[in-house]
């Protein structure tokens, strides 16, 4: 795609991006506010499983008159209406997690990382043991595996074959 003088393109993209996270908060049944917007889109916009501290300094630049309480609360209700989810890391801090399809996450206790993995291949395992163990009145709607453990090279990225 070409962009014309004034990067209409970009910013049809932009645009496009901020309606689609205001078509969310609004089919979750919540009213659409523009501090649930930039918080919502800074969850989707930071990948990296932010907190709540690292959502607000993402966010009081656009929203100067947002507050860490406000972020918190936000975040929670976010999460009431599945719209994020919560990851708690080894030391029981919470963070925000945009993709909800079913993943896991690897967890690196000396560096803080939260690192998305997908494994079909495991889901199925778990949930063959289930049948296995013929669990009775439970239908699994999500598997979520967290593996915890330290980053052996610290400047190296964690790498999932």
């Amino acid at each position: 795609m070409f962009l014309n003088r004034n990067n209409s393109y970009l910013r049809t993209v932009v645009l496009n991006k901020y309606a689609d996270i205001q078509a969310k908060i609004s089919d979750s049944g919540l009213k659409v506010t523009h501090q649930r917007t930039v918080i919502l889109e800074a969850v989707h916009n930071m990948n990296s499983h932010p907190s709540v501290e690292q959502i607000y300094d993402y966010v009081k630049e656009s929203c100067p008159s947002i507050s860490l309480g406000t972020v918190y609360k936000t975040a929670e209700t976010f999460v009431e209406k599945g719209l994020i989810a919560k990851v708690s890391t080894h030391e029981g801090h919470m963070r925000y997690d945009p993709k909800l399809d079913n993943h896991g996450h690897i967890y690196c206790t000396n560096t803080a990382e939260i690192v998305d993995y997908y494994d079909e291949e495991l889901n199925e395992v778990i949930i063959n043991f289930f049948k296995k163990k013929k669990v009775s009145n439970l239908k699994i709607k999500n598997i979520t595996l967290q593996i915890n453990g330290d980053k052996i090279d610290p400047d190296k990225e964690i790498s999932i074959k």
